[in-house]
């Protein structure tokens, strides 16, 4: 089953409760355009603002992570930012495989937003062979076949699925396979994995649905 269950269990391998390890990305962007504004530190309540969480609840998060911040002077920007990147593992330069070229996958390997978050898109693959050979982003496609060798050639442990539901399940287990315990899916199938794997689901068209039932929550 997919192991990216909600409450408040333990990541694997890690302090943190899976609440608090999802709201980390957010905090870690909010901290990346304070940095750029030239902040060097910041209060609670001040980045909690620019997150959408209570102050108390982001607190709580990152207390977790040590003792960063002082009552009345605020976090330091920086050292912040190094805490949260080493607690999602982004300290050091991670690959990620890409699999489907097609049109998601080629506006994926296009995402300029891998470097600043600690990934390297290694690899790109695909089924089709007339993909093959064209470049995505800064890599050039390669076959499906490749599959195994890319990711032993590139150590990778996560990859992004871009492609069609009828062969996710099939793609999912030769990453496994190969070695990846991290599955980004935008498959509209529920992933069947073994322990130790997790799997992200990002299905857009029921993102599309809530959003469709929150409008029409709006207009009663």
């Amino acid at each position: 089953m997919s192991s990216d269950g909600a409450g408040h269990s333990r990541g694997p391998g890690s302090g943190l409760s899976r609440p608090t390890v999802s709201r980390l990305p957010g905090y870690l962007r909010a901290l990346s355009a304070l940095a750029r504004a030239g902040t060097v530190r910041v209060s609670s309540t001040d980045l909690a603002g620019h997150t959408g969480v209570s102050p108390a609840v982001l607190r709580r998060d990152l207390s977790s992570l040590g003792q960063l911040g002082r009552r009345g002077v605020g976090y330091p920007v920086a050292a912040l930012q190094q805490a949260i990147s080493r607690a999602l593992g982004l300290v050091e330069d991670q690959p990620v495989v890409l699999v489907g070229a097609g049109h998601l996958g080629s506006a994926l390997a296009g995402y300029a937003g891998f470097g600043e978050r600690g990934m390297r898109l290694c690899t790109v693959l695909d089924a089709d062979p007339r993909l093959v050979g064209e470049r995505r982003g800064s890599v050039v496609v390669r076959p499906l076949e490749e599959l195994e060798g890319s990711v032993a050639e590139s150590g990778a442990r996560l990859a992004i699925m871009a492609v069609p539901a009828g062969v996710a399940q099939t793609v999912a287990d030769r990453l496994v396979a190969a070695g990846i315990r991290g599955l980004l899916n935008f498959a509209p199938v529920d992933l069947v994995v073994p322990r130790g794997v997790t799997v992200r689901a990002v299905d857009l068209s029921t993102e599309l649905q809530i959003l469709a039932f929150h409008q029409a929550e709006l207009r009663q």
